[in-house]
């Protein structure tokens, strides 16, 4: 397989041309240190998710590792796949960090080092957790715009905010905020959508005042102040016909003023038939909107969960990125920040609310289902007899909350370290019955040659006799490569994890070299 040295890889992640630098590691191996530029694609679910994060056969894909020969691996199902264009990076990530390039801790970096700089070239302003509890006490009037989504809002919010994810902001304003004199402060959970949400506002021209509230949710935590739970204050869905002509002509100004490029749908179409080049067509609009009325070809990526997290996305670096919604306004303000944070991003002029022909969509195959299939009392048998290996590759919080006893905890690319007999038969269990689908092909590399999957769900497992347990330590945190163990508890109460976290985020700009750095517009 094709080699190359990170010292060649580093380059090309900021040249022109394009390049799918995937991290196959899983998600707390990933989370725990990275590459800034590198897509999070776990082995575990590699076939599962690279239709959509690299859409594009042939697009340049380098794939990085421990060193432990995952990425020869994921290589191997890539080129059955039908991609032809895979390399290595030499050494994995102990020889990216050998010749002295950063891995970076957390996830979303390229976003959430942008915020930053963000607030610090543009000096977005801000307000603390105890000036804002000033303000309610003495009974000045403000609105508090939460920019998260209504998921995330609901786990914790500030007591009195209202749920708008950030890209709704400019586009339901005057139903949230009549009065254009009403101050208005934006948070989120941390740092990056309360600051990106307030610029926003700020650079679509709104006249009241607006704030970012300083280290959102976490700040209000460490200031003493009590957070609300389970609220369910949200946006209003059904917008008038006044609100959504003021989104049409704001959109039109703001697209005019940042010279942020439209894309009429003949050329959207011919750049789907390029072969050279890839291209993402993103939905910014709410589920519930795309659900009931979906664009054809495009993926739901709300706007502003787009911008926080556009690595969940876009896996091609140097990609088209295409945007559209109704009104242009939820399109544009996201592309004003994707071309920012160095994306070729445009907006689709048009409204994809009206009809359309459908256009077709290539969709890359799985394995295919025919991993055969045991009920949970013939399994019964055989592990009373101790004649099978029961394999459970649900991931490993759920694996502690319960699992079937005597099942061995297991995880795609560690298969290989079970030291499992060729002739013992082996069952899976999955909550996704993908996962066992793609583990029985590393499985059958290995020579097991009896490899079925468990039938029902728990209710059938217990009225069969199979015992279900719980193992609060097992696996140990040593083995649980699949567990972002970073700060994890931030959001529980846990004050010093909210300190480590937001000294993270702010310490980002600081780790960041002339290269990295040199991407963003803020």
């Amino acid at each position: 397989m094709r080699r190359l040295s990170p010292r060649e890889v580093k380059p090309r992640l900021t040249n022109s041309g394009e390049i799918a630098f995937l991290d196959v590691r899983e998600h707390g191996r990933y989370g725990e240190g990275h590459p800034f530029f590198a897509v999070s694609a776990p082995y575990s679910r590699l076939e599962t998710d690279i239709a959509a994060l690299v859409p594009r056969k042939t697009a340049p894909v380098v794939l990085l590792d421990d060193n432990d020969g995952v990425a020869e691996r994921a290589a191997r199902r890539l080129e059955a796949l039908g991609y032809t264009d895979v390399a290595l990076v030499e050494g994995g990530a102990p020889g990216w960090a050998a010749v002295g390039y950063t891995l970076f801790q957390g996830v979303n970096l390229p976003s959430k080092a942008f915020g930053e700089l963000v607030e610090a070239a543009r000096h977005t302003p801000r307000i603390t957790a105890t000036e804002l509890k000033a303000m309610r006490d003495r009974g000045e009037a403000f609105v508090l715009l939460d920019g998260r989504p209504i998921s995330e809002y609901r786990k914790m919010n500030i007591p009195g905010g209202v749920c708008c994810p950030n890209a709704e902001l400019g586009h339901r304003l005057p139903e949230l905020v009549p009065d254009n004199r009403t101050p208005i402060v934006v948070n989120c959970a941390g740092r990056t959508r309360s600051i990106i949400g307030a610029q926003s506002l700020i650079d679509l021209g709104v006249h009241n005042p607006v704030m970012a509230l300083e280290n959102g949710t976490q700040g209000w935590l460490l200031a003493g102040l009590e957070l609300e739970r389970g609220a369910d204050r949200i946006y209003p869905e059904k917008l008038s016909d006044d609100t959504l002509a003021a989104s049409r002509q704001r959109a039109a100004f703001f697209l005019a003023a940042q010279r942020i490029p439209l894309v009429a749908p003949e050329t959207l179409e011919a750049w789907r038939a390029e072969a050279d080049r890839t291209l993402y067509l993103f939905d910014v609009r709410t589920q519930e909107e795309f659900r009931r009325n979906p664009y054809p070809g495009a993926v739901n990526a709300p706007g502003g969960q787009l911008v926080q997290a556009t690595d969940r996305w876009v896996g091609t670096r140097g990609a088209r990125i295409v945007l559209c919604d109704d009104t242009g306004l939820r399109a544009a303000i996201t592309a004003h920040w994707l071309r920012r944070m160095g994306h070729d991003a445009s907006v689709l002029d048009y409204d994809v609310t009206l009809p359309v022909a459908d256009w077709p969509i290539e969709e890359i195959g799985l394995v295919d289902d025919m991993l055969p299939r045991i009920d949970a009392a013939a399994l019964r048998g055989l592990l009373d007899e101790d004649t099978v290996s029961l394999l459970d590759l649900n991931d490993s919080a759920a694996y502690r909350r319960g699992h079937i006893d005597g099942a061995i905890w297991a995880i795609r690319p560690r298969l290989d370290r079970l030291g499992l007999a060729p002739d013992r038969p082996v069952v899976l269990t999955a909550a996704e019955r993908v996962r066992a689908e793609l583990s029985a092909v590393d499985l059958k590399e290995l020579g097991c040659r009896s490899i079925r999957y468990l039938a029902g769900d728990a209710s059938d497992w217990t009225a069969a006799g199979l015992k279900l347990v719980v193992s609060p330590d097992d696996p140990p945190d040593a083995k649980r490569i699949d567990f972002l163990s970073f700060v994890h508890d931030r959001h529980d109460g846990n004050l010093d994890a909210c300190r480590e976290y937001l000294a993270w985020e702010t310490g980002l700009i600081a780790q960041l070299d002339e290269q990295e750095r040199g991407v963003f517009r803020p």
